[in-house]
Order: C-alpha cells, then sequence, then structure tokens
C-alpha cells in the first residue's frame, strides 16, 4: 500500500517502534459498530440501541443537554454500578465528545478513569478531539489508548486520525499513522484506505496518493473521487481528467462528488467546450444537482467566460450559499461588469471577507481605486475583519492615487494585526510606498522581506526606475541576476525605463537586446516605446525612427507618442510633424496631439501652420480634453475637473486658484501662455 521506506522511517521513532515490535494489546473485534454515530452524522451524538433506550438512566442520559445533567446521571450511575457496563460508559463518553453541550475534557476524564474502556469509547473521545479547537489531543489520546491494557484500535480510529493529519497538513504524522495501519493490516478496509488517500492528497503528495491508489486491491468510488479531486486541488487539471477517464474506461459510474472534480478541472483549464459536456453529462444521467455541484458550474461558466450560462444556474437555485453569492459577484467584477457585480453584493443575505475582496479587487483592475478605498471604508465601518487579499487591493488602490496617508495606515494595520508579511503583501507594500513618492520606506519593506520573489524584484526595479535611480535600478536587475531569479516582460519594462530616466542609451542598448539573445524574451510594444524614448531623449532621432521602421509589430500611440515628444524637445519639425501625422491617423479625436503639434509649431514661429491645426481641430469636432487632478486629505481622495463645481467648497476653491493666478502674473510666470485658464483645474 505504501512504499518501504516509510515503514522503516517510522521504526526510527520511539514509541512507534515500541509500538510495532511488543504490542500491549492483541488485535480483536469490538461489537460496539451500532454505537458508532459518526459516519453519517457527524453533529448526531445519540443511538437507538436497545439496551440504551430499555435502561431508565441511559434513557435519561440521551435527552441529556448540559453537563450539569450528565454530572447527577453519572453519580446515579456510580451509585448503581451501572458504571462498570463499558456500553453505558460509552454513552457518558459519547455526550462530553460529540454533544454540542458536552466537554471533551471531562470526557477524557472519564475515559482515563475507567480500568478497561471499550474501543468506542476510545475512538468518540478520538473523533471529540478531531472535530475541537485542539485537534492534536487526538494523538495524546490516540497514544495512552496504546499504551492500555485490552485496547486496540480499528478501521473506525485510523480514518479519523488521518483526517486531522488531513486538517493541518501533518504528512510526517500521517506516515507514522501509516505504519501502525499496515502492521495491524487494515491496509485492505476500504475505509481506511479511502482515508490514506484523502490524508495525502490533502497534504500535497498526490504522487504517493496515486500510487497508493494504483497498488491496492480495494478502492470504490471514494477513492477515484478523492484522487480526481486531489489532482484538482493541487493545480492539476489534466491528470485529474485522465484519471476521470481511466475510471470510465473501467466502467466505473461518477457521482456528484466526481462532478465536483472534473467541472472543476475544466474551470482551471478554461475549457468551456469540456465544461458544457459534463454540464450535459449531469442533466442527461439525472445526477442531484447539489448546491456545491452548481456553485462549481457558475464558477467554471464564470472563468470561461459565459456569464448568461453562470446567471441561468443561478437564478434557478432553490438554495444558494455564501459560495453561490461570491462566485456571481467575482464573476461579474472580474469582467469588469461593476454595477451588476455591486447590486448582486448588496443583495447577499450575509458576506465574509471574499466577496468583499471581490468587490475592492474589482474596482482597483477597473482602475476605480477611489470607489475601492470607499468600499474598504464601509467594510471597517461594519467590522468585517480584512485579511492579506483585501490588504494587497487596498495597497493598490493607494499606489494609483497615490494615496500615501492611506496606505501608510494599512501598513500600520499589517504590523498591529500581525498579518504574515508574504510575498505578496510585501511586493505591494513596495510598489505603493515607491509610487506614493517614499522609495526610503520601499527599501525598508524590500530588506525586511523574509523571502522574495521576481515580483518583488520588479518591483524594486520599478520604484527605483520611477525616482530617477538608474544605477540602482541596473544594479539590482544584476543582483536578480546573481542570485538566479529569471526577470520577465516587467522587470525588462522598469529597467529600460530607469535607463530612459537616466539616459544611459549604451546600457538600454544592451539590455534591449539581452531580452532576446540571453532570456529568451521578444519585447513587446512597450519596450519599444520605451528604447525609441532613450534614443530620442539622447537626440537619436533618425536611429529611434529606424527603430520603429524595424519593428515585427505595428507601432501605436504610445510608441510614435515618444518620438513625437522627443522631435519636439530638439526642435526637429520636420520628423516631429511626420511623427503628428501618424498619430492623428491611429486617433484622429486625440486632442493632445493637435494642441502639442501646434505648440511645436508656434516654437518654431510657424504661426500659420499652427492656425491650420487649430482650425483642423474645430473642423474635426475635436474638444480639448478637460484637466483632471486629486489630492488625498486626512486619507481622503478628492478628485477636481475643470469647470467642476460639485465639490462643497468649490467657490473656495475658484477664489483660492483666481489668487494664485494673479500672483504668477506679478512675477511674469504666465508671459507667452495664451490659455492659463484652461489649465486650470477650474476654469472661470
Amino acid at each position: 500500500m505504501v512504499n518501504l521506506f516509510i515503514i522503516n522511517h517510522l521504526r526510527s521513532l520511539r514509541w512507534t517502534q515500541k509500538l510495532l515490535s511488543n504490542p500491549p494489546y492483541s488485535c480483536c473485534s469490538l461489537h460496539s459498530r451500532s454505537l458508532l454515530p459518526y459516519k453519517d452524522k457527524p453533529n448526531n451524538w445519540n443511538t437507538n440501541h436497545t439496551f440504551v433506550l430499555s435502561n431508565p438512566l441511559l434513557s435519561l442520559l440521551e435527552k441529556c443537554n448540559s453537563m450539569t445533567q450528565l454530572k447527577e446521571i453519572q453519580a446515579q450511575m456510580i451509585k448503581t454500578n451501572l458504571i462498570s457496563d463499558g456500553l453505558a460508559l460509552s454513552r457518558l463518553v459519547a455526550f462530553c465528545a460529540i454533544s454540542e453541550m458536552g466537554n471533551i475534557d471531562y470526557g477524557k476524564r472519564i475515559l482515563y478513569d475507567t480500568q478497561n474502556p471499550n474501543m468506542f469509547s476510545w475512538n468518540v473521545a478520538i473523533r471529540g478531539y478531531c472535530e475541537s479547537e485542539n485537534p492534536k489531543e487526538a494523538f495524546l489520546l490516540y497514544k495512552q489508548m496504546l499504551t492500555s491494557n485490552g485496547s486496540c484500535p480499528d478501521n473506525y480510529t485510523y480514518p479519523l486520525l488521518l483526517k486531522v493529519c488531513a486538517r493541518l497538513s501533518l504528512i510526517w504524522m500521517g506516515h507514522e499513522i501509516l505504519g501502525h495501519i499496515l502492521q495491524l493490516g487494515f491496509d485492505s478496509d476500504i475505509f481506511v484506505h479511502n482515508a490514506v488517500i484523502h490524508m495525502l492528497v490533502s497534504c500535497g503528495d498526490v504522487e504517493a496518493a496515486h500510487k497508493v491508489f494504483g497498488e491496492s486491491c480495494v478502492r470504490d468510488l471514494v477513492s477515484w473521487n478523492s484522487l480526481i479531486n486531489g489532482y484538482v486541488r493541487s493545480g492539476r487539471a489534466r491528470e485529474a481528467l485522465m484519471i476521470y477517464w481511466e475510471m470510465e474506461i473501467e466502467r466505473i459510474k461518477p457521482d456528484e462528488v466526481t462532478m465536483i472534480g472534473v467541472v472543476s478541472s475544466c474551470a482551471q483549464l478554461e475549457d468551456l467546450s469540456l465544461g458544457r459536456k459534463f454540464h450535459r453529462y449531469i442533466k442527461v444521467n439525472e445526477l442531484n444537482l447539489t448546491v456545491p455541484l452548481a456553485n462549481v458550474l457558475m464558477d467554471m461558466y464564470a472563468k470561461c467566460g459565459d456569464l448568461e450560462a453562470a446567471k441561468a444556474l443561478f437564478d434557478k437555485m432553490g438554495k444558494r450559499t455564501m459560495v453561490s453569492w461570491t462566485t456571481m459577484v467575482v464573476a461579474y467584477a472580474k469582467f469588469g461588469y461593476l454595477d451588476t457585480a455591486r447590486r448582486i453584493f448588496e443583495e447577499m443575505p450575509e458576506k465574509d471577507v471574499v466577496p468583499w475582496n471581490a468587490m475592492i479587487g474589482g474596482y482597483v483592475q477597473a482602475k476605480c481605486s477611489k470607489e475601492a478605498l470607499d468600499l474598504f471604508h464601509e467594510m471597517q465601518a461594519i467590522n468585517v475583519k480584512p485579511d492579506e487579499v483585501t490588504m494587497v487591493s487596498c495597497l493598490s488602490a493607494c499606489s494609483q492615487l497615490g494615496a500615501l496617508d492611506v496606505g501608510v495606515w494599512i501598513h500600520h494595520y499589517i504590523e498591529k494585526h500581525k498579518l504574515t508579511l508574504n510575498i505578496a503583501l510585501g511586493t505591494a507594500l513596495i510598489d505603493m510606498y515607491a509610487k506614493c513618492g517614499n522609495i526610503t520606506k520601499a527599501f525598508q519593506v524590500f530588506h525586511e522581506m523574509p523571502d522574495r520573489n521576481s515580483l518583488t524584484w520588479t518591483s524594486m526595479i520599478c520604484g527605483l526606475a520611477l525616482h530617477g535611480k538608474a544605477h540602482d535600478a541596473i544594479s539590482y536587475f544584476s543582483e536578480m541576476i546573481d542570485i538566479g531569479l529569471m526577470p520577465d516582460e516587467v522587470t525588462f519594462l522598469g529597467v529600460l525605463s530607469a535607463c530612459c530616466h537616466g539616459g544611459l542609451v549604451d546600457e538600454g542598448r544592451n539590455l534591449f537586446a539581452q531580452m532576446s539573445s540571453k532570456f529568451n524574451l521578444f519585447p513587446k510594444i512597450k519596450h519599444y516605446s520605451c528604447m525609441v524614448d532613450i534614443l530620442g531623449r539622447a537626440g537619436l532621432l533618425e536611429e529611434a525612427e529606424e527603430l520603429i521602421k524595424s519593428m515585427p509589430l505595428d507601432a501605436d500611440a504610445v510608441v510614435w507618442g515618444a518620438l513625437f515628444f522627443a522631435c519636439r524637445t530638439r526642435k526637429n519639425v520636420e520628423m516631429g510633424e511626420r511623427t503628428a501625422l501618424k498619430l492623428l491617423e491611429l486617433d484622429p479625436q486625440d486632442s493632445g496631439i493637435y494642441v502639442l503639434l501646434a505648440s511645436m509649431y508656434r516654437e518654431a514661429n510657424m504661426w500659420e501652420k499652427a492656425g491650420e491645426v487649430r482650425k483642423m481641430m474645430r473642423e474635426r469636432g475635436v474638444d480639448k480634453t478637460p484637466g483632471c487632478s486629486s489630492i488625498e486629505v486626512n486619507g481622503n481622495v478628492y478628485e477636481f475637473i475643470v469647470r467642476d463645481k460639485s465639490h462643497p467648497q468649490f467657490q473656495h476653491i475658484y477664489d483660492c486658484l483666481i489668487q494664485l493666478t494673479r500672483q504668477l502674473e506679478l512675477v511674469k510666470f504666465v508671459a507667452g501662455v495664451p490659455e492659463l485658464g484652461d489649465n486650470l483645474f477650474f476654469g472661470s
């Protein structure tokens, strides 16, 4: 069932070795199976055993609803010596272990004070700890059971212990338990066998689970389902589907749990066609469309882009769980339908942190960062506890807005509540501090992080580039390569941007060439744009234009724009005019191009040409895009648009702008700028 190395490993453990070499018990069959309530009804501790129901005290115990009542019944059992009956004693332990009003620690004391408790009592106590807030106590109870005379584990004991190993990812303890299973011959029990597979896949060792599955002579549908869903949880959807096809070859009929696994595989692979086939299979074979299965189908359709099918399933659901609602919120937010996502979000009867994260993340993805932070403040107001995902999204919103105060508050919150500074959260903090102007703090976070990956290094490199620290950015890039991390397109974008800001033409050329020659990365439009900008700022306009002509991709407005700005700076009107016409071909409604072209003509004293550009704007109905600005005050972000009067203090703002304009005029800052009013936040 398992490799021999596991058994050899187990024998090195002291108390396991003692058990395997000299077990203090003999394996026996205990006739208490009819009392075991925990396979199908995990919260039901009662029994309909004839002896229990026919005994007045035990019958009264079945109706017990407090520890006070239990102790009174226990006193009567001691007085009448009923306590010496193993079956009667087991009912006391069962109440303590698995009743909602019980006390598992008191049940353990009863167990330890008993001379020879039966196997049911041990099992039900172990189960009580398995489902408690301190499940590791189950192993100590198991160890105590092994050292007591006359008690031996059975095929109900090991699935409970393996369940704890799975829950806590204790793979080493799982191996230890496996050694006991092999020694006692329970590896051929289907119940135990399935628990072993479940434990291994839950601990991430899918290969070992597959080996156990393949070498076993006992397996049922649960075995297949455990393996399929294990591969799905490990993100190995193709292997999960291969197991399913093997299952079909062996003519094992799938059930609802099987379908959850294979439909989830389709969601991971974003294979809509195969997902629809499985949905048809469910309908044709009249499988029970359970809520978890409906949720998985909705998730599959959403991830594959078929929102209508997901919504149709959602509308037909008679019972919806929080997962159902959250799936739809995530789906609409992911595809940018934020109004619909918000409406569903508001309709949710209850919300945990996941749908809040979905909405906040959706707003950030859509560049609606102010709305994201507003929602975060609303989340705080109703005491929904944020997690690391919330923090990452909110930090991204702060980065987009330049909201340093909110970003610093989030950093303090992370430290105060001792949230794990994982790679994603640390990288988001670095990005926020760099984009909000505090590169020193970004450095500090970077060096305090226990683990860093290529994304972390990339954020630091991009931050250094943003702050004009070109040589530092290149140094960090080299160090990143030296420690064995591979750069990606974003890393090169950052380091090329650094070369651009630092005027490092040769370094830029070398890095651009290394992308394909050394790292097998093919430059994208943005990389060409950076390289054109590097050459243009250095005055190498002809080389920049030749680079554009040699591009394997069609140059976009960003590439031509980089050359145009360089032409204007270098006063190359001929090339600038040619470049501007290219830009107008790409976007004839971009008012900025007309304005800059007219400005270039005016600077060259080509007044007639400048007038023609203005006339062209009017004929084409192109209006100048209104300016927009935002400012953060006391953690709140305020947005201002030209000629906007929506702010409650707009009159005071106008007065301040008028005074500022007059002061500028006095010191001659406005000489030669004919349209100052249009450049202000609020035009008069």
